[in-house]
């Protein structure tokens, strides 16, 4: 999956972007109280971009 639709799928269930690492973006669900990193590569494996929406509460992409 592309990092860009992630991050756009993340956003779209209230996920907000909280700070830049070096080679990490951070992302925080604020209603739902969870934080989960996102790396900075233009695709990220589907198990990953699973376990990220599973931190922070949001349902699985393409549902």
């Amino acid at each position: 999956m592309k990092r860009a639709e992630l991050i756009r799928h993340l956003e779209r269930h209230g996920c907000q972007l909280l700070r830049e690492g070096g080679s990490h973006t951070v992302y925080v669900n604020r209603a739902e109280r969870k934080v989960s990193t996102i790396p900075r590569h233009r695709e990220v494996n589907e198990i990953l971009a699973l376990k990220i929406c599973k931190d922070l509460g949001v349902p699985k992409p393409g549902v």
